[in-house]
């Protein structure tokens, strides 16, 4: 998390690196900071809060730094000490001179700290990134070289960083290297960028440079040089990013958040181009290398993901055992890499990550590679650290996606597990053809129908406005939906910060059934299929005990009128399919209570995109 920005060329620095961190915002948003180097010093400038208040905080300043054409900056999650002003970066070692931002977690921070103190570094903040400053400001005072001491200096880092670093003697020089964080440079004429990731430098260039772990750039306006940690000279790859500038506008939408759930019949579609031709075709799968005679070999598949792609991946596991007959394990990334796990050759371990950065489930990956496994990465970037691990890959082609809360990135991840379920049950031969055929007819037709659901949004907006005012809520489902349920109530929670909890309707009478009286709203995920009257009889005894009650279906059953209190209704879908369907009405029905309570829908608080720390 964090996000970080640099410069160095012949423009003025200082728009170029709040600009930047606009579109970093995502990655979070406690406190922010800008270091510029001006002709005799470097100036470092704070705020706590959202990058607005730096941007007061440099008014006065405009005028003094509008030559200066070399700076770095910084946008805060607060991982070590509180989100305060002596806490933001950019931190300098104690003369000012060194100058440095950080994404990432030392781990050792504490030892270094000590030994640094008993030299004489006095420490301002709480955090562990200062540490860093003081660690090569000493290292710099007996080399006088800034590319020598971070190369020193790294070496006895222990953890995840993403670094840039300037010094006042070190005239328009950035110095920058990264070890399990994210770190991309963009290069121009006369000109390099830095950031944590490509929206903050997709105006300025779409030419780029991936640092992989432990290399080291020196950055000039005429020169990048490329070496190892040791000071080998190295061969830049450069890289022509896929992205537009045009991806980072609301297009007239109120958020970006609004803006992606309408994006979704579009990203459906991108996904299924090249994919799925036809009912009739097979499933085309490029960069998915898993063929007959490694299905054979496999006892089982493994899916690793955190948070909303965590619910992906259980509905993936539904699908992959439905169509395929594999067992599948799901497991939060998090719980997967503190314990002894059972993976090995005959393994096909599934990552899913919308960033590819996810640095749990990056540890999972690279822990299970380890042991021999096959590794299939499904994420929003392929050119990510997660994709780079991959044996086999699907990009689920959402494009940029700007607000918090996932949104597009989910259905893209849902779409994606379809896909490989099919294309796996194809190989194998394990599912009927006709069903196959059904299936797939399904998937051609999802965004037509969520386009229809989007055309007619008033009902459900007329249901957020009247449950806008409860401190709780419940979402019920059973089956392939169960995860649609867990989904739901964590978009509430995210963007509208009400306390929402997703179950299996038939684990509602073991405990959370006492819950339930008159001011508790349930959401029943009713769709038709092989659950449908188990969930009804659910609700029913939800009703008996005077909860109010919603209904997301697609039945026209007469009898819901009397048991529901509001009912969303959904165009047909086959079971199977119905997650995708299902999903559309929840981000809406949280986008609209989250937008009536008048809260930050694309910045929610304490949260950030991209969760590149432990």
């Amino acid at each position: 998390m964090c996000g970080i920005v640099g410069y160095v060329g012949k423009k003025p620095v200082l728009d170029i690196l709040l600009d930047g961190l606009e579109q970093l915002e995502y990655r979070g948003y406690d406190s922010s900071g800008v270091a510029i180097k001006c002709p005799d010093a470097i100036k470092v400038y704070k705020a706590e809060g959202k990058l607005s208040n730096l941007r007061e905080e440099l008014a006065p300043h405009a005028y003094e730094l509008a030559k200066s054409t070399m700076g770095i900056g910084h946008i805060r999650w607060a991982t070590h000490g509180a989100p305060t002003v002596i806490n933001a970066h950019p931190h300098t070692c104690n003369c000012g001179n060194l100058v440095i931002v950080h994404n990432g977690i030392i781990e050792n921070y504490k030892e270094l700290k000590e030994e640094l103190e008993a030299k004489g570094c006095v420490f301002k903040s709480q955090t562990d990134t200062e540490t860093i400053a003081h660690l090569i400001a000493n290292i710099y005072g007996e080399v006088k070289d800034l590319t020598k001491a971070v190369q020193l200096a790294t070496k006895r880092i222990q953890g995840a960083y993403a670094l840039c670093i300037m010094h006042n003697d070190e005239k328009d020089k950035l110095v920058v290297t990264k070890r399990n964080a994210p770190l991309v440079i963009g290069v121009g004429e006369h000109e390099f960028y830095v950031a944590s990731d490509v929206p903050a430098i997709i105006k300025h260039t779409k030419r780029a440079i991936y640092l992989t772990d432990n290399q080291v750039a020196v950055l000039t306006p005429e020169t990048m040089v490329l070496q190892d940690e040791n000071g080998k000279e190295l061969t830049p790859k450069v890289e022509i990013l896929p992205w537009e500038p045009v991806a980072l506008s609301k297009m007239g939408y109120k958020h970006f958040m609004l803006k992606e759930i309408h994006e979704q019949p579009d990203v459906i579609r991108n996904i299924l181009v090249g994919k799925l031709h036809t009912s009739n075709s097979p499933i085309i799968l490029d960069e998915v290398k898993v063929n007959k005679e490694t299905l054979k070999n496999l006892n089982r598949i493994q899916v690793i993901a955190c948070g909303t792609s965590l619910h992906a991946a259980m509905i993936g596991k539904y699908i992959i055992e439905d169509f395929c007959g594999i067992p599948v394990d799901v497991e939060a990334s998090s719980e997967y890499i503190y314990r002894k796990t059972v993976t090995d050759e005959h393994t096909l371990v599934i990552g899913v990550s919308q960033s590819g950065e996810t640095a749990d489930t990056l540890t999972a990956i690279k822990q299970s590679k380890a042991r021999g496994s096959h590794i299939l990465i499904i994420t929003n970037r392929p050119d990510s650290a997660m994709a780079r691990e991959a044996d086999s890959l699907i990009p689920v082609s959402a494009g940029i996606e700007v607000s918090v809360a996932a949104t597009k990135s989910y259905i893209a991840q849902l779409t994606s597990f379809y896909l490989l379920a099919l294309y796996m049950a194809e190989i194998k031969s394990s599912m009927p053809a006709d069903k196959l055929t059904e299936l797939k007819s399904g998937l051609l037709t999802l965004p037509q129908k969520i386009e229809q659901i989007l055309a007619h949004k008033e009902n459900i907006q007329k249901c957020a406005r009247k449950y806008s005012s409860t401190r709780d809520f419940i979402y019920i489902a059973r089956g392939i939906n169960y995860p649609t349920a867990l989904e739901g109530a964590l978009k509430l929670k995210e963007i509208s910060y009400i306390n929402a909890t997703g179950y299996p309707a038939g684990e509602l009478k073991h405990g959370p059934i006492a819950m339930l009286d008159e001011t508790m709203p349930v959401l029943s995920i009713l769709m038709k299929g092989s659950v449908y009257e188990k969930l009804l009889s659910n609700s029913e005894e939800a009703k008996a005990r005077n909860a109010r009650m919603i209904a997301l279906t697609n039945s026209d059953d007469e009898k819901l009128d009397d048991l529901f209190d509001y009912i969303i209704r959904v165009p047909e879908i086959e079971e199977l399919l119905s997650p995708i369907i299902a999903m559309i009405p929840l981000q809406l029905m949280a986008y609209y209570i989250a937008e009536f309570l008048g809260k930050d829908v694309d910045q929610p608080r304490n949260l950030a995109k991209s969760v590149t720390v432990e």
